[in-house]
């Protein structure tokens, strides 16, 4: 996949941790061959999140990520420390970067010892060898660290960077199984229709990135593809429905949609492909069950990935409500998420309905999905969510026949 196209949320991000001063910028910058981030002497020069797409062999597509000082101080230096904390998990790889001339600290170990527990692939860079002797990796050892993945670099005379990128790269390492959205489903030469519904909340002008990514995928495929309107199903099914090979809809049309697509020709949904291409359509499925035993006092949380500006007739603040209601027969308490700001503790809630997450890397993703298994709490997604209280995940889930026997079972 090549840097131009690939979204923000399949590339692997690589975060830069540190201490202030210790020269995670100038780092950042050596690596990526630009200055980008602001650098000085100055502690607490970064005072916010720095992005940076690029090209890294053998990696590919990658977001470099720059991130403010984890010991900074005062009412904003906490804010921004938040920020860096909150980038730790949700990063696919990080570089530790580590100061040469100061014996590593009790924070820089806590750091170690947070990214081992999240496996998170890493590499710890030894800044400023110009000036310092022989740095002491012992500590690092202890910490679990392995030394293979230990640079001594200098970001200031541009030493040790090429092998930074390297052990940056092999950390990430492993070859990945190649995944596909909904290409493995079709032949070449299938026509594929796709149901998108242009109304007050889509997007002026363009199609959101999920539709965008499957169509893609359609091509890349060999296949053909046919988008409509959810009023137009009816009519194209009419003129074309024999050549028809798949209907993929959007999820908040699910009931209209099923009501005109044949039983014989296949059905499922933009967020329920997208479960299965971020790997968590099992465990998404096992939580909307949930929904038939919630207790009368359930706390709810409607979360999404990304942020927008709430219209009315919003999936999320209003349709998902709404059918909850109706599918329970009582109102809960609701509470709502988007963006970042997705709850450390769960343990409040009784159920999660979560987007789609196509703004989120499949690394946050999977710990989202983690976070409520760990708490106890389902936790499931606005497609199957909306098919089930439709009476039509049975159907949805028809492609995927594993997932479908267990739904049965």
């Amino acid at each position: 996949m090549s840097l131009n196209s690939a979204p923000s949320s399949e590339r692997v991000h690589i975060a830069f941790f540190g201490m202030r001063n210790a020269g995670k910028s100038s780092l950042m910058n050596a690596v990526i061959n630009q200055d980008l981030s602001v650098v000085s002497p100055v502690a607490g020069t970064t005072t916010d999140i720095v992005r940076k797409s690029m090209e890294l062999l053998p990696v590919g597509p990658v977001v470099m990520i720059d991130t403010p000082g984890l010991d900074d101080e005062g009412e904003l230096g906490e804010l921004r420390k938040g920020k860096a904390e909150s980038m730790i998990a949700r990063s696919d790889a990080a570089v530790i970067v580590l100061d040469s001339t100061k014996p590593i600290s009790e924070m820089e170990l806590s750091l170690i010892s947070r990214i081992l527990s999240l496996r998170i692939p890493y590499v710890v860079a030894v800044n400023k060898s110009d000036l310092a002797g022989e740095y002491d990796t012992q500590p690092l050892i202890s910490a679990g660290v392995d030394r293979r993945f230990i640079v001594s670099v200098s970001a200031l005379e541009k030493k040790g960077i090429k092998e930074l990128k390297e052990k940056i790269a092999e950390s990430i390492g492993r070859e990945e199984e190649e995944r596909f959205i909904v290409r493995d489903l079709i032949s070449p030469g299938d026509l594929v229709m796709l149901v998108i519904p242009v109304d007050k909340a889509a997007p002026k002008g363009r199609l959101i990135l999920p539709q965008q990514q499957t169509i893609r995928d359609i091509l890349d495929g060999g296949g053909r593809c046919i988008a409509v309107k959810e009023d137009e199903v009816a009519s194209t099914i009419s003129e074309l429905g024999k050549h028809i090979r798949l209907v993929i809809t959007d999820s908040q049309v699910f009931g209209k949609v099923s009501k005109e697509v044949p039983p014989s020709m296949p059905l499922t949904s933009f967020s329920i492909l997208f479960a299965r291409y971020k790997g968590n359509l099992e465990q998404a499925v096992k939580g909307v069950a949930a929904i038939r035993t919630l207790p009368d006092d359930a706390r709810i949380l409607i979360s999404e990935g990304c942020t927008h500006h709430r219209q009315c007739g919003d999936i999320g603040t209003e349709k998902i409500p709404s059918w909850l209601e109706e599918a329970a027969g009582r109102k809960h308490e609701l509470s709502f998420s988007s963006g970042t700001g997705f709850p450390d503790d769960l343990s409040p809630y009784s159920l999660v309905i979560h987007c789609g997450g196509c703004m989120l890397t499949e690394r946050e993703m999977r710990r989202r999905y983690r976070s409520a298994e760990d708490s106890g709490v389902p936790m499931t997604n606005y497609g199957i969510f909306i098919a089930s209280v439709h009476g039509i995940l049975s159907r949805a889930l028809a492609p995927f026949p594993e997932i479908l026997s267990y739904l049965q079972r």
